[in-house]
């Protein structure tokens, strides 16, 4: 089913970008996910925002692993690049992608069974390193493909819709990834388009890890009362940090908060994203602010969103190991074996 093209329709004076592409053209095939799967909603937001920053769809690789979340990257996009990876290994495959060709968009697509459980090792060693991407976890807190079992992220006494509740204590990723390092943090909810596209263009544009973790309920198995990631719990419990605006360089900049009531961050292309804090004693650019606002949120009871933190000055993984400023994909034969006196030459300098 997941092969099926939409029905193509043209529209008299349908809007264009800066590219004179359409919406339409960043969209990929129809979804065959659940009606009202917030899955759907993150996939039109992923379209929503590579269409405002005009990006070459071939420019872009997307990946993904096992889950309801790793079906979705054939719902946008359908132009670019794409690999299916194996549970819980996509971060392994962006890296390798990355090292062979640093010059693409690379969008890693994820999901809470298949980063918080079997991918929980990758997804520590793709955030120390700082590997350029956009990280989203679809989070739902369970396992939507085999029943709807309890996910690692489900919140302990979280009551199923069979009626169990969970006993354990969740995994808390964007907390994870703060401590672990990451230079851009952010979490939102599928319900939330005004919030999320400026979030996703955020992360596209910063020059390192960016993650992005959004509630993502699941209609068919944990939108129950009793479930912490149903919808109307989400609704009743969001405490955003700020309102967000993403604002490419190329256009005017433009404040209508009054003075003291906003922060512009500026991103390393010139562009900025323009905070109206709501969260009282928060620093986006304060890991240490940044981690106790979510473990305050927590014991609050609430679901922190927006933007939690970000390093605008960062280091990437590219940067950190010195790699040629040249992708491998494009270096022919002589460049990549040399031969054995470049060999003999690169020993001798350890020696």
């Amino acid at each position: 089913m997941s092969y099926i093209k939409k029905p193509k329709i043209i529209r008299d004076n349908e809007p264009r970008n800066k590219l004179g592409m359409t919406v339409t053209a960043y969209e990929g095939v129809m979804s065959t996910l659940c009606a009202g799967c917030g899955h759907d909603s993150i996939s039109a937001a992923i379209v929503q925002s590579c269409y405002e920053l005009a990006l070459e769809p071939h420019r872009i690789a997307k990946l993904s692993g096992i889950g309801c979340s790793s079906k979705t990257p054939a719902y946008f996009l359908s132009q670019s690049h794409g690999f299916n990876s194996v549970h819980g290994r996509m971060p392994s495959v962006a890296t390798g992608a990355s090292l062979a060709n640093k010059d693409l968009i690379y969008f890693g697509v994820s999901g809470d069974g298949d980063t918080a459980s079997i991918g929980m090792g990758q997804f520590v060693h793709v955030v120390r390193r700082n590997l350029n991407m956009v990280y989203v976890v679809m989070n739902n807190g369970c396992y939507g493909l085999t029943k709807g079992q309890d996910s690692a992220t489900a919140d302990e006494g979280s009551k199923s819709k069979a009626g169990s509740v969970n006993l354990f204590n969740a995994i808390d990723l964007p907390s994870l990834a703060l401590e672990l390092g990451a230079s851009f943090v952010a979490q939102s909810f599928s319900g939330d388009k005004a919030q999320l596209i400026p979030l996703i263009k955020a992360a596209i544009k910063h020059p390192g890890f960016a993650l992005i973790n959004v509630i993502s309920p699941c209609v068919t198995f944990n939108n129950n009362p009793g479930s912490t990631k149903a919808y109307d719990y989400v609704r009743e419990h969001l405490d955003a940090t700020s309102t967000v605006d993403f604002i490419p360089l190329q256009e005017e900049i433009s404040v209508a908060y009054e003075a003291g009531s906003t922060k512009n961050i500026e991103l390393h292309d010139g562009s900025s994203l323009q905070l109206n804090k709501l969260a009282t004693n928060w620093n986006p650019e304060d890991r240490m602010s940044a981690m106790t606002a979510m473990q305050q949120a927590k014991l609050d009871g609430e679901i922190l969103t927006g933007l939690i933190f970000i390093e605008p000055e960062t280091t990437d993984l590219h940067a950190m190991i010195q790699t040629s400023d040249t992708p491998l994909n494009t270096m022919d034969e002589s460049q990549l074996c040399p031969g054995s006196q470049a060999l003999e030459a690169l020993n001798e300098e350890f020696r």
